[in-house]
């Protein structure tokens, strides 16, 4: 029953970070793997373009192979490429010697030998120009050649992709330190409803009990009752004291009857139920001798939040809530019904969640620490069994019987 799971939080927060890091270096890694294959196909594609001038040049007829050469190595070229000679400078008056670099008509020459000089520096980088050899000695001319748009893509492509990630995560970390800090508000105003909601009974209780003090103080018997009824509300506002200072300690367990801890719930309602200004009959039905390990403050809690809020669902005057005990095979069943109004099929699952309330009071907090105490302390199940609007509504409990 914490109100905060910090360290949970923390450790889902650091698990994000670890995998969000995973996920960016396996991209990164298998995209650079992808780019280091490409480059070498590139690179094999101008080896071969190189080899291919190497054989016109030696070869007796130049001729007869250009035709081959040009349909099947220059023209699927589609990465830039510069054909030089030796010294690096450029024929520009031959197009197929560059190739996929764009560059400005208009620039006079010497603005064009300046350009290309600066795009074979560029080129020779990144990769390392291939040569062209007569006899195997004597270069020739030189192949400069950069990557393509698919690599130079794929390259940036995991940095883009990284700095996508940072800000989704970081956009996700705002967003959840927000519904964070948003939940732990509706956590802290649920409970100070809650708190409310635990004392306005008894509070309300003793004020009714003076007043009956104040008519009746000369009539002894009176008196007496009276101040028996005021020591009782004084011991339940004691033991909300002890329910609201032990949140987040362990229970101590201790084997019940079920039908006694309900009978001590029932009891102190039906002595305030005139107070409330609503007839209502609240009984108790099944099996008289069912016991299951249970805290008896944290269950009593349990059934008196959801008294309180079968009472506050009862509009008309009248009314009814029947507390039936069954035993089953391996659980024991408790149904709370009341005559009220019900509940809207598509808030049901919302009851439970906390800081959730359809009125001004109550169920802020209530329902979701009865789900809590018998889930998590006692084991158990808590649901919402039926429910119709006009019509009222049934809550079960289920424990582990002994």
């Amino acid at each position: 029953m914490k109100m905060s799971g910090g360290p949970a939080s923390i450790n889902i927060k650091i698990l994000l970070v670890i995998v969000a890091l995973v996920i960016a270096v396996g991209t990164l890694i298998y995209t650079q793997n992808l780019v280091t294959q490409l480059q070498r196909k590139q690179k094999e594609i101008v080896e071969l373009y190189a080899k291919g001038i190497e054989y016109l040049a030696n070869s007796s007829n130049p001729n007869e192979d250009i035709t081959f050469l040009f349909d099947n190595i220059i023209k699927p070229i589609d990465f830039p490429l510069i054909l030089s000679d030796a010294t690096d400078n450029v024929n520009i008056y031959n197009r197929t010697d560059i190739r996929n670099v764009e560059y400005d008509t208009a620039l006079s020459e010497e603005e064009f030998h300046i350009f290309i000089s600066e795009k074979i520096r560029e080129m020779d980088e990144t990769h390392q120009p291939i040569f062209v050899t007569y006899a195997d000695t004597l270069i020739l001319q030189k192949i400069h050649y950069g990557d393509s748009e698919l690599v130079t893509q794929l390259k940036y492509y995991p940095y883009m992709q990284i700095i996508i990630a940072a800000i989704f995560i970081i956009l996700g970390y705002i967003g959840f330190s927000n519904i964070k800090r948003s939940e732990q508000s509706n956590i802290w105003v649920g409970m100070a409803k809650e708190t409310a909601h635990q004392f306005g009974t008894p509070i309300s209780s003793l004020m009714g009990w003076l007043e009956m003090l104040k008519l009746h103080y000369k009539e002894s018997d009176k008196v007496l009752d009276i101040t028996e009824e005021i020591t009782n509300d004084v011991e339940k506002l004691s033991k909300i004291t002890y329910r609201f200072s032990n949140i987040g300690s362990k229970p101590q367990m201790k084997l019940a009857v079920i039908y006694e801890e309900l009978k001590e719930v029932t009891d102190y309602f039906e002595r305030r139920l005139p107070q409330t200004g609503k007839s209502v009959s609240l009984t108790i039905e099944g099996d008289k001798r069912v016991c299951a390990q249970m805290n008896s403050e944290l269950f009593e809690w349990v059934i008196e939040n959801l008294i309180k809020n079968a009472l506050d669902a009862i509009e008309q005057k009248n009314g009814w809530i029947k507390i039936n005990i069954t035993k089953a095979k391996e659980f024991v069943e408790i149904e709370i019904s009341d005559s009220g109004k019900g509940i809207d099929i598509k808030r049901r699952k919302d009851i439970f969640r906390p800081g959730y309330s359809t009125k001004r009071r109550g169920w802020g907090l209530g329902l979701s620490l009865a789900k809590r105490i018998i889930e998590e302390y006692h084991n158990g199940k808590i649901f919402v069994k039926s429910s119709a609007q006009g019509e009222g509504t049934t809550f079960m409990i289920m424990l582990k019987h002994c």
